[in-house]
């Protein structure tokens, strides 16, 4: 599974952030010139996010040219399904998506949320095709990274393959924060961390550390934390009651982010 322990629910970028990037008003998928791509990338409020750091001027152009198009995808389409043959990774340029995978049963568990400045699709490199379905959660645009490029450029700016593998470490990382999670945690203690888990996400990226909008739904965040969609609402719901946060609809208002951390710690000094 690809939980991570850095869920995304936040709203987009505000387009005053996106104003000059030449990841706006595209159609597509759009092919970039080199002039764009500089544009897109080197103006990029998210560049620190989904690329290396501390290139000289030669080196960041040539980590440029890993971006070859950019796309933008629907709410509900999908990004890429399972089965799929693998050839890009995704750069999350704006918006929300989830990945899910099919049970031997029908049903679809959700195995992890993605938001803006994160990379996806890390999972079709082991066997060279997707083991999961993309779905995006609201309209949402990515940068289009062929593999066989970043390979290729990696070879001669060793940031860029230093990168990848720190963003692949980090999947890995995830993975055991969510088995933590799923394996010893009480219903509390796993919204508890869920959340938390944003406002650090939200702090990273520049937003509020107390407001946010999830973009997925209840039932989803507990197909993700291994909860029923009751158990997720009343535990909401006591949150609401014990004024730790304050929910209307799908906006929600952190009140006592200590309160979170003491019911999450609470587990921790039990194991």
């Amino acid at each position: 599974m690809s939980h991570p322990a850095r869920i995304p629910i936040v709203r987009s970028l505000p387009d005053s952030e996106t104003e000059g990037s030449a990841c706006e008003d595209s159609q597509t998928p759009l092919h970039m010139t080199p002039q764009t791509i500089k544009v897109a990338c080197s103006n990029c409020n998210l560049r620190e996010l989904c690329m290396p750091v501390g290139l000289d001027c030669q080196q960041m152009q040539r980590v440029e040219e890993v971006v070859a198009t950019r796309r933008k995808i629907k709410r509900g389409d999908m990004l890429f399904q399972n089965g799929e043959d693998f050839t890009s990774l995704y750069a999350i340029r704006t918006g929300f998506f989830k990945t899910c995978v099919a049970t031997e049963d029908g049903r679809y568990q959700v195995t992890g949320f993605q938001m803006a400045g994160e990379i996806i699709g890390l999972d079709g490199i082991v066997h060279n095709h997707h083991t999961c379905d993309a779905i995006a959660l609201e309209n949402a645009e990515v940068c289009v990274m062929p593999f066989n490029r970043i390979e290729e450029i990696s070879r001669e700016v060793t940031a860029l393959q230093s990168h990848v593998h720190k963003v692949m470490s980090r999947e890995i990382v995830r993975e055991h924060g969510v088995m933590l999670l799923l394996g010893s945690m009480r219903a509390e203690e796993r919204l508890a961390a869920f959340l938390l888990n944003l406002v650090q996400r939200l702090h990273a990226r520049g937003f509020s550390q107390s407001e946010l909008v999830l973009r997925m739904t209840r039932e989803e965040i507990g197909s993700y934390l291994g909860l029923k969609l009751e158990t997720v609402s009343r535990t909401f719901s006591k949150f609401v009651e014990d004024g730790i946060v304050e929910v209307k609809q799908r906006h929600l208002r952190i009140l006592d982010t200590e309160a979170l951390k003491r019911i999450v710690n609470s587990q921790q000094c039990q194991s």
